[in-house]
């Protein structure tokens, strides 16, 4: 039910989008703060960094799990959304794919804990592992088919199998400051490339 403004009208246009504009500010910001200290961090350390009241993220996101949620909601979209457009952007879709697994490497750092913080809620995680499935394997497979078109890399490679083999390189990176998952990810990324390819 829409609130209602003095005269019993819906609010202003300019308030919805400032709201919104708080909302993705939140988000942005509980999505640094979740990737430096963790989903447990304090609300107040959110807060502070979206430079908004406690109360802005309470009226949003009324519970810890509710905010991560939806960061990891935001975080699947923007992820989704920067496929095409690396596309159109890049130097090659070699290069698209790279930047885009870079992204999708960011991803997975800040979802980390989210099973720990959603554990009390397993219906709301499995349906966040099925919306990330459908949002990002056909974004990684539209950017491997472009990739293999173009001849920078070898066919045969499922979208399911890179994301799932980039996920398990990351797995442990918390727990060892001498691994850097990113150098094997580079090195699987230049095993999927044709020889003749840059």
């Amino acid at each position: 039910m829409a609130t209602e403004g003095h005269a019993g009208e819906p609010p202003s246009r300019g308030k919805r989008a400032d709201a919104q504009r708080n909302r993705q500010t939140v988000l942005a910001a509980a999505a640094e703060v979740f990737v430096a200290s963790g989903v447990d961090a304090p609300i107040r350390q959110i807060a502070a960094r979206a430079g908004v009241g406690m109360a802005t993220i309470y009226r949003h996101f009324p519970t810890r799990a509710d905010l991560v949620t939806a960061v990891y909601h935001h975080q699947i979209e923007e992820c989704a959304e920067a496929g095409p457009t690396l596309l159109a952007t890049a130097d090659s879709p070699f290069d698209a794919l790279r930047q885009w697994i870079d992204l999708f490497v960011d991803f997975l750092v800040t979802k980390h804990g989210l099973a720990d913080a959603l554990q009390s809620d397993s219906d709301r995680f499995a349906a966040l592992h099925t919306y990330f499935l459908d949002r990002l394997l056909p974004v990684c497979a539209h950017l491997l088919d472009a990739a293999v078109d173009a001849g920078d890399i070898r066919p045969g490679t499922q979208p399911y199998e890179l994301m799932r083999g980039i996920g398990n390189l990351c797995v442990g990176r918390d727990n060892d400051p001498r691994y850097e998952p990113r150098r094997l990810i580079a090195l699987l990324l230049q095993g999927l490339q044709h020889p003749h390819a840059p």
